[in-house]
């Protein structure tokens, strides 16, 4: 992967955690870089960015000290993302409040316009991106 996509995908994974980017601004970011999806593991603490051809960046990400929920709470997961697309919360807060919901990681399809956040056994909660 390009150095200078690098650069973007860090600058997005570090503008998230310390809650700098807000979501539309890292989307716009990682679009304009040629992105195609990318995953966050809650639990292992990173993010994988893919590109369309496969290629792929790893990037750490902040740790969040919450121990995810047995079972996955889609109506809670749900709250979190209206509580964040409305301003009230911020990044480190959603993340707090979708472990809590039982949520182990997600993954965002720029070319889908969606995020499929999933449990322990796979439940889901599919969220597709306002207009």
């Amino acid at each position: 992967m390009h150095p200078d996509i690098i650069a973007v995908l860090d600058e997005c994974t570090s503008g998230s955690d310390q809650e700098r980017l807000t979501f539309p601004e890292v989307v716009e970011k990682l679009m304009a870089a040629g992105i195609e999806r990318y995953h966050t593991d809650l639990q292992r603490s990173e993010k994988i960015y893919y590109l369309p051809d496969g290629t792929s960046h790893l990037a750490p990400a902040h740790t969040i000290d919450e121990v995810p929920a047995a079972i996955f709470d889609a109506p809670s997961v749900d709250a979190a993302v209206r509580a964040i697309q409305a301003g009230d919360i911020k990044y480190i807060e959603f993340c707090r409040r979708i472990l809590q919901a039982g949520c182990v990681a997600y993954v965002v399809s720029l070319a889908g316009r969606r995020a499929v956040y999933y449990g322990r056994t796979g439940e889901t909660h599919i969220e597709h991106f306002p207009k």
